[in-house]
């Protein structure tokens, strides 16, 4: 067998003449820029994450930028962020002149250890945001976030680059039901919890374009207008600058692609859920439950990537890509250990958690058609490889 970590060919192939029909509308209307199918497309997503401002930008990394630029944060300012997550996170901090303040990862979700997160706000005064990433598709603990954000006076900054559509079940203590003592859990959704959530269309995403483009979504009206207004150079009206902003709009061709697949989010994400269950399942059938870690299929969770660990990592890598079997790795060294962080004085032995799983992970194919012979298949490879 030959199974690609995504078959975004077959994706496109299967929704093609959609597509298709959405960009030749583009090109056709010569609005390459800012065209009607960039508000079309924020509009649906304000619906379907039930959030008052849906905002496009060129990347997931820009909407990290954006909205630390909005938030004030700068030089002097300190912010939270996992070491193990893309660098994205902890670039978007350096480049506003702020510096990342690393914390560790809980080893059973691989997100950020909230425990250490309190350590670190107790011992410094300075830390004024906290991004967290809810990785590979797996909601960080947001009820637990959000308190130790009112207790610190922390900004929120959600990274829900690889959690469009998860699922968090949310325990408002404004709202009460049936009893006034009583408390309600209602259903949200990732990125929009935070006072801003930032989303990434990278092809391989979840939900992704043809190309880089990204999204920024917040309940707050006054952010909202501030990002519109960084997001193209920091005009408004156009020609008149208040500030320095940058050029990061979502492309038109892009959005109408985004629309597209918009529609078909919910049952991708049914189909991602189904993958991870079937291998879990045949991962034990195989009795490899000892050897192999996997993940759990938890709430809301929707599977960006289907991670394991596994001891000999790299020659597992090797031994299935000679099988036919892609896999890719998230990630091969922490934040904390980059060289380009070395002035921050981090060492290796900081954050165990975080080191040890970046020596042991190893991502697996994840696309919503994988049947259950190709995961079978590739199982039954990592069962060979073992023997």
């Amino acid at each position: 067998m030959n199974i690609p970590m995504l078959n975004l060919v077959g994706q496109y192939q299967s929704l093609k003449p959609e597509i298709d029909a959405a960009i030749s509308e583009v090109m056709n209307s010569g609005a390459y820029i800012n065209g009607s199918q960039v508000k079309e497309f924020e509009a649906d997503m304000e619906q379907f994450l039930n959030v008052k401002h849906a905002i496009g930008v060129a990347s997931g990394s820009d909407a990290l930028v954006l909205s630390l630029h909005a938030m004030g944060i700068g030089k002097g300012d300190k912010v939270i962020v996992p070491t193990f997550t893309f660098f994205a996170t902890a670039g978007a901090v350096t480049r506003m002149g702020a510096t990342p303040v690393f914390a560790d990862i809980d080893p059973e979700t691989y997100n950020i250890d909230l425990n250490q997160v309190e350590d670190l706000l107790k011992k410094d005064k300075n830390i004024k945001a906290i991004i967290p990433v809810h990785l590979f598709g797996l909601p960080v603990d947001m009820r637990k976030l959000l308190a130790l954000a009112n207790k610190y006076n922390l900004i929120v900054i959600e990274d829900a680059c690889q959690a469009i559509n998860a699922d968090i079940y949310y325990r408002d203590e404004k709202e009460k039901v049936r009893k006034k003592s009583e408390k309600s859990q209602v259903l949200k959704k990732a990125g929009t919890l935070g006072n801003t959530g930032c989303f990434s269309f990278f092809p391989s995403k979840n939900l992704g374009c043809f190309g880089d483009g990204g999204m920024i979504v917040t309940n707050d009206d006054k952010m909202a207008e501030k990002i519109r207004i960084l997001r193209t150079h920091g005009s408004n009206p156009k020609y008149y600058h208040k500030v320095v902003g940058y050029n990061s709009r979502l492309d038109t061709i892009q959005a109408a692609i985004l629309d597209v697949k918009l529609k078909y989010l919910n049952t991708w994400t049914q189909k991602r859920r189904a993958v991870a269950q079937k291998y879990n399942e045949i991962f034990e059938i195989a009795g490899l439950t000892q050897i192999v870690k996997f993940p759990k299929v938890a709430k809301g969770h929707v599977f960006h990537q289907y991670v394991i660990e596994i001891d000999n990592r790299d020659q597992l890598a090797s031994y299935l890509k000679q099988e036919g079997i892609a896999t890719a790795i998230y990630y091969p060294l922490p934040l904390h250990l980059q060289e380009c962080f070395s002035t921050l004085g981090y060492q290796e032995g900081d954050l165990p958690a975080a080191e040890q799983a970046a020596k042991k992970v190893l991502a697996l194919p994840i696309d919503p058609e994988l049947t259950t012979d190709e995961i079978t298949y590739i199982v039954n490879t990592i069962k060979d490889y073992i023997k």
